[in-house]
């Protein structure tokens, strides 16, 4: 078996980590026991270009157990969990590329080496596999049914491609499942990239002016928890609707060009390019911590900053000095990259289970649909959805009400009225 990681002696670590999170991934348990005995994936071939974490692996184990053949490579160069990626490969027989700190040669190579699979299928993180695919493995297109994204970033690239005429297989936005979004991104994102922040810094957040970049459900999630750490919270946005339920939620909304000035914290959620620029770097006052928790790393304009400080040197693992000519420092946290799981461990397993439930049955339901689907981005099928919220609801011992006969004829009448 061909794999490429750090060391195959963090197995044993690993196995255990991966045991940790299953125990809080009931929904994707029960797919796993269907899958062990239908075998719906049977045959086919799956390029995983995912965060390698404890939760993505019993991700993989599920499809590998559904009867695909998978193997998983990094969607980010600073999110592996080494010891993770010696446990998949080790205990479960599951190629992997992908080693924490690896440089953008190494990254690319291990997508390569991943797609060295000739996969029937995609599952991405950022689209990254699609795009190279796309670019510079077109002899991968004439087996590759289908494919599943998973971030708002991958989205926005993909419905790109498919408005230009260019997408040449259907693939599922995983990431606009509502029970997705509505709980990954926001809780998710929320809990964890305080975490990552409060681990790489060592920090008070009481007290301390919070700006965040975006309020999409990942901002609404940092700005939540950001609040309940007891920071004052300022939104910066280019949606007006957006910024008008920031201002509805209690959040102070501005331009960066003023938030710049007053922040001890910032961190973007955009999916968007040079969000904090050279302009916002001159204003910030000393001591500032910049961090991104968007896919890429280019929502922190990087080579703009080095280039007005360019004294600069790492105080702190995962913490970077930017030093000014005027003596002022700002820090930037893992590099500019996802702070929640390069500093940290990313979304907490029981929210990763609903996400990770629809990577299963959406590779499912495209491995059964691919031929009528047309070369375009398809949401998550309404039946998915609802499926698993019921299945996680029922895991936490709750229970909802059901419609009467009498009801549901009311909501699909327009005879009666008041």
């Amino acid at each position: 078996m061909d794999y490429d990681i750090q060391d195959l002696g963090l197995a044993e670590k690993g196995r255990l980590r991966i045991e940790w999170a299953g125990a809080e991934m009931p929904v994707l348990r029960l797919i796993r026991e269907r899958f062990e005995k239908e075998k719906p994936l049977e045959g086919v071939r799956l390029t995983a270009c995912l965060h390698v974490t404890s939760e993505t692996a019993n991700l993989m184990i599920t499809l590998r157990d559904g009867g695909a053949q998978v193997n998983l490579c990094a969607s980010n160069p600073l999110s592996t969990q080494d010891d993770v990626a010696a446990s998949l490969v080790k205990d479960y027989g599951i190629p992997v590329y992908a080693i924490k700190g690896e440089d953008n040669d190494t990254y690319y190579r291990h997508i390569q080496q991943a797609l060295d699979l000739r996969p029937h299928m995609t599952m991405d993180d950022g689209a990254d596999t699609v795009g190279i695919i796309h670019k510079d493995r077109t002899e991968l297109l004439e087996e590759i049914i289908g494919g599943t994204e998973e971030t708002t970033t991958g989205v926005i690239r993909l419905r790109a491609m498919e408005a230009d005429g260019v997408l040449k297989y259907p693939i599922i936005a995983v990431n606009d499942a509502d029970t997705k979004h509505f709980f990954d991104n926001r809780y998710g994102t929320g809990q964890s990239t305080i975490d990552g922040i409060l681990r790489a810094t060592n920090r008070l957040l009481a007290g301390s002016t919070f700006v965040i970049a975006g309020y999409g459900w990942c901002g609404k999630g940092l700005a939540l928890r950001a609040k309940g750490m007891g920071a004052h919270v300022v939104v910066t946005e280019v949606d007006p609707l957006r910024a008008l339920e920031a201002v509805m939620d209690g959040y102070m909304v501005m331009p960066m060009d003023r938030a710049a000035e007053i922040g001890d914290f910032f961190c973007t959620v955009t999916g968007d390019t040079s969000v904090l620029r050279g302009e916002h770097f001159e204003k910030m006052k000393n001591g500032a911590i910049i961090s991104n928790s968007g896919h890429f790393n280019v929502e922190i304009d990087l080579p703009a900053l080095a280039e007005r400080a360019p004294e600069r040197r790492f105080v702190r693992e995962f913490v970077e000095e930017f030093r000014f000519g005027d003596g002022r420092c700002v820090y930037v946290l893992g590099e500019g990259r996802l702070i929640n799981l390069a500093s940290a461990e990313g979304h907490p397993a029981s929210v990763m289970d609903m996400s990770f439930a629809n990577q299963a049955l959406c590779a499912e339901y495209m491995h059964k649909n691919a031929r009528d689907l047309d070369k375009k981005v398809y949401t998550v099928p309404r039946d998915i959805d609802q499926n698993i919220a019921r299945l996680k609801l029922q895991s936490m011992g709750v229970e909802i009400d059901t419609l009467t006969p009498e009801q549901e004829k009311y909501l699909t009448s327009w005879e009666e009225g008041t």
